[in-house]
C-alpha cells in the first residue's frame, strides 16, 4: 500500500517548487520525492480532490493564491488572483460552499474567493485587520493574520499572530465576512494556528511567539470562548529560541501534535476528559525548523518537514498511547514547509 503527499516549499535555495513524496505503508519508509511543479514559494497548500490543489503563490514582487489541476502526472495552471505585496501565510477551504481562504500575514489581509465549478477564482471580501498590538518584536510592526480557516459551524476561524487574537466571522451566501467574536490572549502568546475537537464544542489554539497551547471552550451561539488551560509545548527550563509552529488533531479527539522550531521536536498532548490536555511525549524531529508536518490517512504515520535542513522524517504512531517512534530520517526534500495529504 502506498499514499502520496504534496510537499510546499521556500525556494530560497535549492527548491524549485512544489513536490510529491509516497509513502510506503508496508515497508514503512518515504520514497520518490520528486518535483511536480516549477514555482516560485508555494509555501502552503491545500487538496481539494486528488487533481485540484490550491497554493499560495508568488511572482516577483507579486503574491497571492492559485489554482492547479493535475492530470497524469502533470500538473497545470487553472487560475491565479495576484496583487503587489508578499503572498499569504496560509490557504484555507471550505469544499461544501466552494470558497477559498487567505491569511496574509505581512498585508494583514484576509481575503476570501469563490471556486467556480472550473478552480476559478473570484475574490468576493477582502478584511484588512487593525488595532492593538502585541509587545513582542515580532509584533510590533502591527497585525498579522497567520490562519483563516472554518469552524465546525461553518464560521471563518482567524488566528492574528500580531494581536494575539482569534477572530470568528460569519460568512454570507455572497462571499462576504462580518464579525461575529473574538478572543483576545495573554500579550505575547503570537496566535498561530487552532484545530477543533472533533465534537466542535472545544478548540486548541497554538501560540508560537510564547511556545503556549491553550485549551478553549467554545459557545457557538454568540462566537465566544472560555479559557481552560495554557500549557507550554517546550520544558520550562528550555532558554533558547523556538517557536511553535503546526498542531493537528487526531479525528478520534484524543490526541494533539504540534511542532517546535529550535527545539525542534514534535511534541504529543494526551485529550483528558474534561478536554484539557496532559504532556506524553516531545520527541526529535531529527532536523532543523519543523515547520509542518501531517498524518497518515489512517493516522498511523507521520511526516515531519525540516525546512532548515532540508528533510523529512517519518514516524510510526501508537494509535493507544499517542506516542511516536521515529522510522526514517535524512529524506532529502529542499525546504520543506506544508505537508499534506494527497
Amino acid at each position: 500500500m502506498s499514499e502520496d503527499f504534496l510537499i510546499g516549499t521556500y525556494t530560497k535555495k535549492d527548491s524549485q517548487g512544489m513536490y510529491a513524496v509516497t509513502l510506503d505503508t508496508e515497508n514503512n519508509q518515504l520514497v520518490n520525492d520528486h518535483l511536480i511543479l516549477n514555482l516560485q514559494k508555494p509555501a502552503y497548500l491545500q487538496v481539494a480532490s486528488h487533481n485540484l490543489i490550491f497554493a499560495v503563490r508568488q511572482e516577483g514582487e507579486l503574491g497571492g493564491v492559485a489554482s492547479y489541476q493535475i492530470n497524469n502526472g502533470k500538473t497545470t495552471l487553472i487560475d491565479k488572483s495576484l496583487s503587489v505585496g508578499a503572498p499569504p501565510a496560509y490557504v484555507g477551504l471550505d469544499t461544501n460552499r466552494h470558497l477559498l481562504f487567505s491569511a496574509n500575514y505581512h498585508t494583514a489581509e484576509v481575503n476570501i474567493y469563490r471556486i467556480d465549478d472550473a478552480g476559478h477564482l473570484t475574490l468576493t471580501d477582502s478584511i484588512r485587520h487593525e488595532g492593538t498590538t502585541g509587545p513582542k518584536p515580532e509584533q510590533v510592526d502591527g497585525p498579522h493574520p497567520h490562519f483563516a480557516d472554518l469552524t465546525p459551524d461553518g464560521h471563518l476561524a482567524v488566528c492574528d499572530l500580531g494581536m494575539d487574537l482569534l477572530v470568528i466571522y460569519n460568512i454570507d451566501e455572497d462571499g462576504k465576512l462580518t464579525s461575529a467574536g473574538q478572543y483576545k490572549f495573554e500579550p505575547g502568546f503570537g496566535t498561530r494556528h487552532l484545530v477543533f475537537h472533533p465534537n466542535g464544542k472545544y478548540v486548541y489554539v497554538l501560540g508560537e511567539l510564547s511556545s503556549k497551547l491553550a485549551v478553549l471552550k467554545y459557545n457557538a451561539n454568540n462566537a465566544s470562548f472560555e479559557q481552560l488551560q495554557i500549557v507550554k509545548t517546550i520544558p520550562a527550563d528550555w532558554t533558547a529560541h523556538n517557536g511553535a509552529a503546526a498542531i493537528h488533531i487526531t479525528k478520534d479527539g484524543r490526541f494533539i501534535y504540534t511542532s517546535n522550531r529550535g527545539e525542534n521536536t514534535i511534541a504529543v498532548f494526551e485529550i483528558q476528559d474534561d478536554y484539557t490536555v496532559n504532556h506524553v511525549q516531545s520527541i526529535s524531529t531529527e532536523g532543523d525548523f519543523p515547520r509542518d508536518f501531517e498524518l497518515s490517512k489512517d493516522e498511523s504515520f507521520l511526516i515531519a518537514s525540516n525546512q532548515n535542513s532540508d528533510n523529512l522524517t517519518l514516524f510510526k504512531r501508537n494509535a493507544e498511547t499517542g506516542k511516536l517512534e521515529m522510522l526514517q530520517k535524512d529524506v532529502y526534500s529542499p525546504e520543506p514547509v506544508c505537508v499534506k495529504k494527497w
